[in-house]
């Protein structure tokens, strides 16, 4: 029967290398950051989901009134006719134009919900300077004597 004591050391630095990558790996894991960044995922792809039906039954029938043929998600441009017709090589502008789409939605919507969240973070911020009320100069708030005319100041908390 072997021990660890017993054992080489390549196999034992090979151990200690394994436990310490799994050990950094399962901290890496299991901080808040990363599990946040999985449900961020997650919440993303079903809003993308919501975005693309929104696009293609509330914005795709507008667009289709003003197209003659309908569903304009199926127009393209036949680059190569084949013998069948499902086999034709065709350049799907219709598709493309509806991603676009789909993705300056969920750009726009991105946008205006990081922005909104951003100025509920900023806090407000503090002058660090004041006037001076005898000579009109800018100096530190905390000044207690004006730099240019030697006016004692009153204190300011």
């Amino acid at each position: 029967m072997t021990t660890h004591a017993h054992r080489p050391p390549l196999f034992q630095k090979a151990e200690a290398e394994t436990k310490s990558f799994w050990a950094e790996f399962k901290g890496f894991a299991l901080k808040g950051n990363v599990v946040d960044l999985a449900v961020a995922v997650v919440i993303g792809g079903a809003f993308g989901k919501i975005v693309t039906a929104f696009v293609a039954d509330f914005i795709m029938p507008v667009v289709a009134l003003a197209l003659p043929s309908g569903d304009w998600r199926s127009h393209g441009i036949v680059l190569r006719h084949a013998a069948n017709a499902k086999d034709d090589v065709v350049l799907k502008w219709g598709d493309l134009l509806g991603s676009v789409l789909d993705f300056a939605i969920i750009a726009l919507v991105l946008f205006l919900v990081i922005n909104k969240l951003l100025r509920a973070r900023q806090k407000p911020v503090q002058p660090t300077t004041q006037t001076c009320p005898f000579c009109l100069e800018t100096i530190p708030k905390a000044a207690t004597r004006c730099k240019a005319c030697t006016s004692e100041l009153a204190a300011t908390a």
